[in-house]
């Protein structure tokens, strides 16, 4: 598998090829294993969220949802001098709750801001990284479709993991805020301030709508009227709901929104269908099983175990997209970690947190190229002002893996 990645084949691809090699090459099992197990890992009810999310998140930016969230927030924080900066962070947060995919969060928010930040005086490259990194709020904040697959992968409950990710989702907005208030003022960034700040109530009577989204997605979960792969309907029906409302989604527009949400689900399911074989094969090599022991035998406490496992994930999650990384390795190192005694829940956020931050890292980090894209820059630019902020992430990470508290003070 890590051979066919290198030289360049998709990472779907890649599993799935080394997966018909290891069924054909090294059993005696016939090969309509191969489709049987690509089937059974798709055959599983709380993944139809991931399409549905999906397309929620491509209505809202189609339909006007996510300008209106950016134009409420902006009024918030106005006054402030790099408002427009705290204004990316916590617009991703609000779209995040809905959409649970970053890449939607990337184009749809970053379409808007990463402009107005340009036009406001701040570098390109910088407000592509920002936009870029604030994104990943999306995967951490609930409802998330990582979640959803470590939930289905390491067989715990999606419920309690979408309450899980509040408290490092908040931690991570706040970081960010602070971090980006300081670091424009060491660099000398001159802001180009708006003349006057927008009207408040005008701006939240526009997106009263959109911010009833969340609160209708999540209360529903948490107060038991719908399970999460409902949420997920709810949602779809929502956003067109009130893109109809706005009137700004044409029938044209709506066919392009199925379209994109179309592929994206296809790539994400086609990722987990042939992970699925790749771990059926795994675990009849008794793969597991073995790294299970060295680890054990290894490393001697739950606090080495956990260095270890984000180093190797950090490393992981740079080259292997994280669907893909949860359902290979989050059956194999879920049960490592409850015979430490860590959390099964906490470990999943402390997975999930460290195998996000592969968005934001090269050389496959597809946040990265979701802002290039909007942006209409190379990669390049936006290294320089990369750099710091995956800092501020990694020591968010740190705090979640050795604070459990942050992690799981609404679900225990």
């Amino acid at each position: 598998m890590t051979l066919f990645m290198l030289i360049g084949i998709p990472v779907a691809i890649a599993i799935g090829l080394a997966s018909l090699i290891g069924i054909s090459g090294f059993t005696s099992l016939p090969m309509v294993l191969f489709p049987q197990q690509a089937f059974v890992a798709l055959d599983k009810f709380p993944l139809a969220a991931i399409p549905f999310f999906i397309l929620a998140g491509n209505l809202m930016a189609a339909g006007g949802i996510s300008r209106r969230l950016v134009e409420l927030v902006e009024c918030c924080v106005h006054s402030i001098r790099g408002g427009i900066l705290l204004t990316c962070v916590f617009t991703a947060l609000i779209f995040g709750a809905v959409s649970g995919s970053s890449v939607a969060t990337t184009l749809a928010i970053g379409a808007v801001l990463i402009p107005a930040m340009v036009k406001r005086g701040y570098p390109i490259g910088f407000a592509a990284a920002l936009q870029a990194t604030s994104a990943e709020l999306s995967v951490l904040i609930p409802p998330s479709i990582p979640m959803i697959i470590y939930g289905l992968s390491a067989n715990v409950s999606v419920g309690d993991l979408f309450l899980a990710g509040i408290g490092p989702g908040i931690l991570v907005a706040v970081a960010l805020s602070v971090f980006v208030l300081i670091y424009t003022r060491y660099k000398g960034f001159v802001e180009v301030r708006a003349e006057k700040r927008p009207p408040f109530f005008p701006a939240l009577k526009g997106a009263s709508l959109a911010l009833l989204m969340p609160i209708i997605v999540l209360g529903g979960i948490y107060g038991g009227v719908f399970t999460p792969t409902e949420a997920s309907v709810i949602a779809v029906g929502y956003s067109l709901a009130v893109s109809l409302i706005y009137r700004e989604l044409s029938m044209s527009q709506f066919g392009e929104v199925i379209r994109k949400s179309a592929i994206s689900s296809a790539i994400v399911m086609f990722i987990i269908s042939m992970a699925g074989v790749f771990s059926f094969v795994l675990t009849r090599a008794g793969v597991p099983a073995a790294i299970g022991a060295w680890i054990v035998e290894t490393f001697t406490s739950p606090i080495s175990f956990l260095i270890a496992v984000n180093i190797f994930l950090f490393i992981m999650g740079m080259f292997v997209e994280t669907s893909a990384s949860i359902v290979v390795l989050g059956p194999i190192l879920a049960p490592v970690a409850v015979h430490y005694g860590i959390d099964p829940i906490h470990f999943g956020m402390v997975m999930i947190f460290n195998l996000a931050m592969g968005m934001i890292t090269p050389p496959l980090g597809v946040n990265l190229f979701a802002a290039c894209a909007v942006a209409n820059i190379g990669i390049e630019k936006m290294i320089p002002y990369l750099v710091p902020l995956v800092g501020v992430i990694i020591f968010c990470l740190g705090l979640v893996t050795f604070i459990p508290s942050i992690s799981l003070f609404l679900v225990r």
